[in-house]
């Protein structure tokens, strides 16, 4: 009810008995009110207002109390009333008349108040006239203007659970979005219920408000008497508009669900090229009914949630698929090796931010080799799909055979690329293999792409290792490039060797250097544990989050108790390449010290470089050289050099002024015993050094 004010009426002094035409004209009455003698003279327009005929109306208001309902006369005295008390000129008030047929029609007045010389109001002039139509015609456009801002209001819902609905990835994610704040609780709803069909079955997967779970619904068969066996059967919503309706109809249901005051429910089905994939149900604790407009609505949000949950649950089977390949593909076990801890880890993609992971093609393998060694692999192959997963498993099956077969790494490292370039895909690989002898600490490295190693010191340093390295495997193949440089690191006892995916390390818009970097950092103040540091680095990956999946293998070398009687390390130093005989000298003195030949360390290094310095310079080819640890009635530390060249190594006398012809002169003076082999097109040049028992290792 609202007010108007009223301009002045001038009326003339023999009033009513010529009321104003424009007033008749405009269908309205008009009254004059004596406040002293509470007199209403009224003329015929407001009698035919107010529904009264002159010999009813005796021109008192009270009189017309029979034709104003108790309730619209206070509230129209109190409009007056407060008029009248606060100076006010006019007022204005719509108020509601009963007709003579009991019928009630709306009537608007304006009224002129008139004072005397001192302020005291002395008279009302005013008139009535019919509202009805004015009205009407208001709470039309009022109504409409509601049903367009309902309209928007739940198309701006449809849009919101819509947009939330395109980025889940999983069945949870979906049923997160519908009980997000901007999803279908904005339409009044007091909780979700939903249910997938599988095998000829419902099983929830939510279940509403706490403490609202039905014992016996959490599987129910699509032929019982539940709201959402009734939708799958019917494919046609159910709209249950009261509690009595909810209770007449599926009463096993209501009894478990009175205490929750729910008033009303709306039940879906969830149906996706005319077959029914579960069932979605709103309840709610503050409404009875639905409009028609709302039951299109809530009918069509069901069908984007059906094919959202459908995406979703296609997502979720190839993730299952994919993940069971990876898992399938990876080691299903670590062997323990003697003279080691180990720790490997695996870490899924993480794609589209915080949504589900991704599968990929990083891989890490330990491989136990004879003579105490250990091979260690870490690769990743190129992309994000069961491809990459398919193409790694194989890529590790073929590494660890031909390491198994007892080829040095740059051979394991030049096939695996040979194989993945016969293999007719369009997917390259990095790979890094580390053969480690543990009981010498020396660890020949190849790398093919990837990137370098770390090794954490027993003082909590961490360095990253840059060791030579070739192409990807497959582009070494494909771009003749096989030929892999190979690189050595010591651990001492305590030394920890990592070796990572780049997921671990790169961060977009960062430098892989000061990426390496931030990784060391965390190494040195990493737990000792190599289980413990394993776990830390893959949890800040986690708290990373990232695009790309994360491997990583730890081995660190434990401290031995004794000596081992055996040993083996095998190296491969093609000519023209310094590097490459420098790396092997250091080799064979690192190992010749932890096996306890310390003190014929010189010799045996000299020995062994004669020995090679021979092939490199007398044949075309590469020296194979091959360092183990002998036992029997003595302990013996065996060299051995191989090459291509079946001619036979020959004793010289060098002049006094030679420089060459002393070599084999070297070898026959300070190896206790050597010989030369046949060895298929080449042969062997051996030498041994005894090993005193009980000597010292390094």
């Amino acid at each position: 009810m609202s007010d108007r004010g009223a301009s002045p009426l001038s009326l003339p002094d023999d009033w009513p008995d010529h009321p104003d035409p424009i007033l008749v004209l405009n269908r309205m009455g008009s009254f004059d009110w004596d406040l002293d003698s509470g007199v209403m003279q009224m003329d015929a327009q407001a009698h035919e207002i107010f529904d009264v005929r002159p010999d009813e109306y005796d021109d008192r208001p009270e009189t017309l109390s029979a034709r104003v309902p108790p309730g619209e006369a206070r509230r129209l005295d109190t409009t007056v009333s407060q008029a009248l008390k606060n100076g006010s000129e006019n007022y204005g008030a719509y108020f509601r008349v009963r007709r003579r047929d009991g019928g009630l029609r709306w009537t608007h007045t304006q009224g002129y108040i008139r004072r005397d010389e001192t302020g005291r109001p002395n008279r009302i002039i005013g008139i009535v006239r019919d509202a009805t139509q004015e009205l009407s015609d208001t709470e039309a456009r009022r109504a409409q203007a509601d049903q367009e801002d309902a309209r928007r209001r739940q198309t701006n819902i449809v849009q919101l659970t819509t947009a939330a609905l395109a980025h889940a990835r999983t069945v949870r994610e979906v049923i997160d979005a519908l009980k997000d704040t901007h999803g279908l609780t904005h339409l009044g709803a007091t909780s979700l219920v939903m249910g997938l069909v599988e095998a000829g079955r419902i099983r929830l997967i939510a279940e509403g408000p706490d403490g609202s779970f039905v014992e016996g619904t959490r599987i129910t068969r699509i032929d019982e008497p539940y709201p959402m066996s009734e939708v799958v059967r019917t494919l046609g919503p159910c709209f249950i508009e009261s509690p009595e309706e909810f209770a007449e109809r599926y009463p096993k249901l209501w009894q478990g669900i009175t205490g929750l005051n729910i008033t009303s429910a709306a039940y879906l089905p969830l149906i996706v090229q005319a077959r029914p994939i579960g069932a979605m149900g709103l309840l709610y604790s503050d409404r009875r009914g639905f409009s028609a407009e709302e039951r299109n609505i809530l009918v069509a949000l069901g069908s984007s949630i059906a094919q959202s949950l459908q995406r979703a649950m296609f997502y979720e089977q190839e993730m299952d698929l994919a993940q069971s390949l990876q898992q399938a593909m990876l080691p299903r076990t670590i062997p323990s090796v003697p003279g080691a801890d180990l720790a490997v880890r695996y870490r899924a993609a993480a794609l589209g931010g915080t949504f589900g992971r991704d599968i990929g093609g990083d891989w890490y393998d330990l491989i136990p080799l004879p003579g105490g060694r250990v091979g260690a692999v870490i690769g990743d192959v190129q992309g994000h799909d069961t491809h990459a997963a398919a193409v790694m498993g194989q890529l590790r099956i073929v590494l660890r055979a031909y390491a198994a077969e007892g080829h040095p790494p740059a051979t394991v490292m030049a096939r695996a690329s040979v194989f993945l370039d016969e293999l007719d895909t369009d997917r390259s690989a990095t790979c890094l293999y580390a053969e480690a002898d543990l009981s010498t600490g020396v660890v020949q490295v190849v790398r093919a792409g990837h990137i370098d190693p770390l090794v954490r010191r027993t003082d909590g340093s961490c360095d990253r290792v840059c060791v030579p390295g070739g192409l990807p495997l497959g582009l070494s193949a494909e771009f003749d490039g096989l030929d892999y440089p190979v690189g050595t690191i010591e651990l001492d006892p305590g030394d920890t060797l990592l070796l990572c995916t780049d997921g671990l390390v790169e961060q977009p818009g960062a430098d892989l250097d000061d990426g390496m970097r931030t990784l060391s950092a965390l190494i040195t103040v990493g737990p000792d544990d190599v289980r413990d540091l394993a776990d830390r680095l893959i949890d800040v990956a986690e708290e990373r989050g990232g695009d790309d999946d994360v491997a990583l293998l730890l081995l660190r070398r434990r401290a031995l108790d004794s000596p081992r009687s055996g040993g083996r390390l095998k190296q491969h130093v093609p000519p023209g390449e310094p590097g490459a005989l420098s790396e092997t000298r250091r080799m064979i003195r690192t190992a010749a010290s932890a096996w306890g030949a310390r003190d014929r360390a010189d010799e045996i290094e000299l020995v062994a470089d004669e020995m090679i310095t021979n092939v490199l310079m007398h044949t075309e080819g590469t020296a194979v050289v091959t360092l183990r640890v002998l036992t029997g009635k003595d302990r013996r530390v065996r060299v051995e050099v191989e090459d291509s060249s079946s001619a036979l190594p020959r004793r010289r006398e060098a002049g006094e002024s030679g420089v060459s012809g002393r070599g084999l002169l070297l070898v026959d003076m300070l190896a206790d015993v050597w010989g030369v082999e046949a060895r298929g097109g080449g042969k062997c040049v051996w030498s041994e050094f005894v090993v005193p028992e009980g000597a010292d290792p390094a």
